[in-house]
């Protein structure tokens, strides 16, 4: 069983203040639900758009009906990764969220599309979809939290490695360039 839900609204703020509010949204007073924010991996690519994954852990009650179907034990903690692309020179910016745990029961995910107001270059356009997925109706199984954790993994290994070579090809390229940047000195 999948649920879409699409929202489209128009903030009436600059892209710049939307996108600066967007990194300083918790911790807040209004927000007690979300207990952590950590980042857990951050670049800024060769065409200068910032990638960012955090990993954000939430909590809220179950419905009361939930609560009669699911033991005690289960946890009452949510953890969200959160994957972003902002992109300044478009004034774009990119938001997927999906939860890690609970996947079984639930799976949520959001895409939010924010850039600037066609209308009016002061105001921000919002678009956010998610769907919404569960297996309590007989649907295959979603992945427990320790493959998504061992993908994860693999794909922070990849992205580490990537990094690094990008890093060694670069100081390569800053020694040839000194090198003769020198020998013409010479």
């Amino acid at each position: 069983m999948v649920k879409y839900f699409l929202g489209q609204s128009v903030l009436r703020s600059s892209w710049d203040q939307v996108f600066a509010a967007f990194w300083q949204r918790y911790p807040n007073p209004y927000s007690k639900h979300v207990l952590t924010e950590d980042i857990v991996h951050r670049e800024v690519t060769p065409d200068q758009k910032l990638l960012s994954r955090r990993l954000l852990t939430k909590t809220n009650r179950m419905p009361r009906w939930a609560e009669r179907l699911f033991p005690a034990n289960v946890a009452h903690s949510v953890y969200v990764l959160e994957d972003s692309i902002v992109d300044p020179q478009n004034q774009t910016m990119t938001t997927f969220t999906w939860n890690i745990n609970h996947a079984r029961l639930m799976v949520v995910e959001e895409r939010c599309v924010y850039c600037v107001n066609s209308d009016n270059s002061g105001w921000t356009e919002i678009r956010r979809e998610a769907w919404v997925s569960s297996s309590l109706f007989g649907e295959a199984p979603s992945k427990t939290l320790v493959e998504t954790a061992k993908e994860a993994k693999e794909k922070a290994k990849e992205t580490a490695l990537a990094a690094t070579e990008k890093a060694k090809d670069l100081a390569s390229k800053a020694a040839t360039k000194q090198q003769q940047q020198q020998q013409q000195f010479v």
